[in-house]
């Protein structure tokens, strides 16, 4: 069958479809929602167009996301003085120092999580495992390779702590920094994060650490010699002006209480490193 030119073609048939079988669409904003029955053809041979044929504007996309503007993650200042005992309501950026057993990231979720303002907690042996697949494991020894993912986990920490910061969210870090090797010293955690992160040394005695190193398990585990013999290097802390935690004798509770005492004084006096 032929239609003239200009006459509308017929609805299909169907379930659903026709006048006697319009389905029912919700109208979001944008849908054209269903058509109407169909506009009077124009009267043969008198030149009657009818109406300008409307177009309906195109669906909304449903595979957009909105876009948060964060503020720029800057370099942290140094907080103001605390107004009351401890660190308060203080935005902070804090460097948990210690050897492989020390209790760094125990303290250090428990400090976080016990603050009133929002406080996050990012671990860097936490950041290096993040890599699965050809992880450089310290273990195996320090070579180009686990230098290179050492300096890219403590850039990635320092780019999240400034936007903590940036959004008003404080953030303690933690990492075994060595006070005799420049490539995994202070210099690096103050060029990603800023002046105003305060580091704190946590520095049990040997058998504590032994101890707690061998409750660990996967690539956290060391022998005991390695043990030995990083916390001996750590021991050079002493003398360096950085606060000095030793957590022999202290549980988890009290240590993140001394780390808060020790906090508010290094907001009043900044250590200087």
């Amino acid at each position: 069958m032929q239609h003239a030119v200009g006459a509308p073609l017929p609805p299909p048939q169907g379930p659903g479809n026709g006048p006697a079988g319009w389905t029912h669409q919700a109208q979001h904003p944008g849908h054209p929602g269903p058509a109407g029955p169909p506009a009077p053809s124009a009267p043969q041979g008198q030149g009657w167009t009818g109406p300008a044929p409307h177009h309906a504007p195109a669906p909304v996309s449903r595979e957009t996301t909105g876009h948060v503007q964060l503020p720029p993650g800057g370099p942290v200042p140094l907080p103001a003085p605390p107004a009351e005992p401890g660190t308060g309501t203080a935005t902070l950026a804090v460097l948990l120092i210690g050897p492989a057993g020390a209790g760094k990231t125990t303290v250090a979720k428990l400090w976080a999580s016990r603050r009133r303002v929002p406080t996050a907690h990012v671990s860097l042996d936490d950041v290096r495992e993040w890599v699965c697949s050809g992880f450089a494991d310290p273990q195996a020894g320090w070579n180009d390779h686990s230098e290179a993912q050492y300096r890219l986990a403590r850039r990635t920490c320092g780019f999240a702590a400034r936007n903590f910061l940036a959004n008003g969210i404080s953030c303690i870090l933690d990492d075994a920094v060595f006070p005799d090797r420049p490539v995994v010293g202070l210099g690096g955690w103050k060029r990603h994060v800023g002046p105003g992160l305060l580091p704190v040394v946590l520095l049990p005695g040997l058998e504590i650490v032994l101890e707690r190193n061998a409750a660990r398990s996967g690539n956290r585990r060391l022998s005991d010699e390695e043990v030995a013999r990083i916390h001996g290097r750590m021991a050079g802390w002493y003398g360096s002006g950085l606060p000095i935690i030793d957590n022999s004798t202290y549980d988890v509770e009290t240590t993140a209480r001394v780390l808060d005492d020790i906090l508010a004084r290094s907001i009043a006096s900044p250590p200087a490193w």
